[in-house]
């Protein structure tokens, strides 16, 4: 399925007491584009993310998928949780098919489906594994392939890296940097780590304390695909440095 734009469009949402999470929260991402959500601990991110994957509902604004109201719909996204809630009984190729087959189609379909990803992903000679058999990594790879295979115009990643050390972490933030730029994926990362985002997006948006607003959108610039390397190289400093000086403002 190609690539999608996602507008998001003045979300409000508070919970019981009253508690005021989102205020009008707005921004756009295009067709293709990745793009890296930032705020303060607490600040909302998580019942952003919610609204906009359709789990919840806000109380004013909406969500639009290529000019179409998608607000409360889940079927425009493929959401990535922090845990890869692999299920040890099954295999790996299990596994990347469960969402397939939630989604009514057949095993063997969904199985060719996912096994034709195993070679971009890393993980080609281990379709009959088990979890515990692989990396922390490899599986942070598995849980993305069964996200991907669905099809669906827009991915959600919520800090999918967060539970990794920090060698695998690296890792897999290169890897991710490079097979982006094999697929048509418009991608929605929420993250805590200012240097994920910058290495990985092509755009940050910084969020406000709660309850929030966008602060800031920073463009990142830097060429595609990312290397390590270039983690040293001032022009990426420069969009750390101004990342964080928009997380420490006195909003």
């Amino acid at each position: 399925m190609p690539a999608a734009e996602l507008a998001v469009q003045g979300l409000v949402k508070a919970f019981p007491g009253p508690l005021p999470v989102l205020d009008g929260v707005s921004f756009d991402v295009a067709a293709g584009e990745f793009v890296s959500v930032i705020g303060p601990s607490g600040c909302g991110k998580s019942t952003l993310f919610n609204v906009i994957a359709g789990l919840d509902r806000p109380d004013a604004g909406r969500v639009l998928v290529d000019g179409a109201d998608a607000t409360g719909r889940v079927d425009p996204f493929a959401y990535m949780p922090q845990q890869d809630l692999l299920f040890p009984w099954r295999t790996v190729l299990d596994n990347t098919t469960l969402g397939l087959e939630v989604a009514g189609i057949g095993r063997a379909a969904a199985r060719e489906r996912a096994r034709r990803l195993f070679v971009p992903f890393g993980l080609a000679g281990f379709e009959n594994a088990r979890p515990f058999e692989l990396s922390g990594g490899m599986r942070q790879r598995a849980a993305l392939l069964r996200t991907v295979v669905q099809d669906r115009p827009v991915l959600l990643l919520d800090e999918p890296f967060g539970a990794l050390d920090s060698m695998t972490r690296t890792d897999m933030q290169t890897w991710l940097a490079q097979v982006r730029t094999r697929f048509d994926w418009t991608v929605l990362l929420i993250t805590h780590d200012i240097r994920e985002a910058v290495f990985l997006s092509d755009r940050v948006v910084v969020l406000a304390p709660r309850p929030t607003r966008v602060h800031r959108e920073v463009p990142v610039g830097l060429p595609q695909p990312r290397t390590a390397g270039m983690i040293t190289s001032p022009g990426f400093a420069a969009v750390e440095a101004e990342l964080l000086d928009a997380l420490r403002a006195r909003l």
